[in-house]
């Protein structure tokens, strides 16, 4: 079986980053610890609590459905969900650590889980034991500050290393933990680093101000542990911060592992601002392509008079209008006309397996044009450009293309790790590469945060996106990701994605 294809990143090319624009900090679903029983000791007392003060115990189906205020947290990398209480049945998805959500008060069953299996929403079941805890006061749960932001173009703030790479430390170090690991050079470093602006700062997660080394979730990568230290990270390496943080008059990130980087030994990454168009009300999505476009309006005599250029790479919509008297021209939905041969318009197109003719959703990506189009039966509602394999059209089983056909998504995460051969020259470890969907083997479609390259062909053999479109086809395809749940499984196969020439 081919290795699995990852998005292309050099050890002699770091990534391209910058400042990432600053905005609020939005609390994502299933963070929150509400004020609930967390064990099944305190969850007894309240219901003795409740009888007592005359308000009837739940009643046989509030206790085995959630929604009545008791929780569940995923203490682990991936916390697996079951259709069924049984570790027998078909997995539907996982939670990511750190994970808080509803689940019911009573367990289903303790078939393969001597913790019990409890039910959580919209449905599943979750086993309490190296996954799961009803105790919310978990180290690994107070430890994970935040998940990710649901669609936003990155769910989380990036970085990738310098050279050379930063040490992962598993407690805040003192000042002078720091220059022990990081030599006497260290205040020489510092003192020529600027911090990016933009970069969005939290307090000092209380879980570290309080001395306490930070847990592995289960699942993660174990490192041999030094002083304060657990090595470096890889050379051409990123990660997803869920909290930034200043200590020691220095910058610090967390990651999704619970690795603690100095920023100053990082690069911020900066998301593509491109990004495809959607067709919301009708219409034809359409891109502009080559050096862009001049655009032009048509006054009352039918005179043409030019209203500013439509710059490369920008989304329109057409109305499916053509002008009489100027041939060539194109109507947009903002009432003004392009020439058409200035855009890359998609092609009247039926998949070769009937979704279109079923009325269904499904994907056409065409390599040659580097073109993906999102269609709803034979309508066409969303258009961008993409980054296929470097191998172009030739053969994806000996060279970086792209794999050709029909072929089912099977699998999304709002986050995953791609890594490289450790022996190749362009070896990399991308942590949460964002809004992944595996369609075959291991191609996926996914978010791109470190080229803007979209349009021509970049990748591994992974069809790149530019973050924005990959959030919106992320919410779009099938199958469906709950808010709380960080990835879904569908053996079966969900939204078609036809990949040709």
């Amino acid at each position: 079986m081919r290795a699995p294809l990852v998005p292309i990143l050099l050890a002699s090319a770091p990534i391209a980053v910058a400042a990432l624009s600053c905005a609020p900090v939005e609390e994502p679903p299933g963070r929150t610890i509400a004020a609930a029983a967390s064990t099944p000791g305190e969850l007894a007392a309240s219901i003795v609590a409740r009888v007592d003060a005359g308000v009837d115990a739940p009643n046989a189906k509030e206790a085995s459905e959630p929604g009545h205020g008791a929780k569940i947290a995923s203490i682990a990398m991936r916390t697996w969900i079951y259709i069924a209480p049984s570790d027998r049945s078909a997995k539907l998805g996982y939670l990511r650590a750190g994970a808080i959500v509803d689940r019911a008060e009573a367990p289903a069953g303790f078939e393969g889980c001597a913790g019990g299996w409890y039910r959580i929403p919209p449905r599943g079941f979750v086993c309490v034991g190296k996954g799961a805890s009803l105790g919310l006061d978990h180290p690994v749960v107070q430890a994970a500050v935040r998940g990710p932001l649901r669609g936003a173009a990155l769910p989380y703030t990036y970085v990738s290393s310098k050279s050379p790479p930063p040490h992962m430390y598993f407690r805040l170090p003192s000042a002078v933990d720091q220059r022990r690991v990081e030599g006497a050079t260290l205040g020489i470093h510092l003192g020529q680093w600027a911090r990016p602006p933009g970069l969005p700062l939290d307090p000092v997660p209380p879980f570290l101000m309080d001395g306490r080394d930070l847990p592995k979730p289960y699942g993660a990568e174990e490192k041999l542990r030094y002083s304060v230290h657990a090595g470096r990270a890889k050379e051409a390496s990123a990660f997803g911060l869920v909290t930034t943080f200043e200590w020691t008059g220095r910058l610090f990130g967390l990651t999704t592992e619970l690795d603690l980087l100095p920023l100053d030994r990082t690069k911020l990454a900066r998301a593509s601002a491109f990004h495809g168009v959607e067709a919301k009300g009708g219409g034809t999505p359409a891109i502009v392509g080559g050096a862009g476009s001049m655009r032009f309006t048509v006054d009352a005599s039918g005179a043409l008079r030019e209203a500013g250029r439509v710059e490369h790479r920008t989304g329109v919509v057409l109305t499916g209008k053509t002008n009489p008297l100027h041939r060539g021209l194109v109507e947009t939905s903002d009432g003004s006309w392009v020439a058409s041969d200035a855009l890359i318009i998609p092609d009247p197109r039926e998949d070769p397996v009937g979704y279109a003719r079923a009325g269904r959703k499904w994907i056409d990506i065409s390599i040659r044009r580097q073109l993906l189009v999102a269609y709803e039966g034979t309508k066409p509602v969303y258009a961008t450009l993409v980054s296929t394999g470097r191998g172009g059209m030739e053969d994806p089983e000996v060279t970086l293309a792209t794999v050709r056909g029909a072929f089912a998504i099977r699998a999304k995460h709002v986050s995953s790790t791609m890594d490289g051969d450790e022996a190749s020259l362009e070896s990399f470890d991308l942590r949460d590469v964002p809004y992944v969907q595996y369609f075959h083997q291991g191609y996926a479609l996914h978010g791109a945060f470190w080229h803007d390259d979209f349009g021509k062909v970049h990748s591994h053999g992974c069809v790149n996106l530019a973050p924005a479109d990959s959030a919106w086809l992320f919410d779009w395809t099938d199958p469906v990701v709950p808010p709380e749940w960080h990835g879904a499984v569908n053996p079966e196969g969900g939204t078609l994605v036809y990949t040709h020439g």
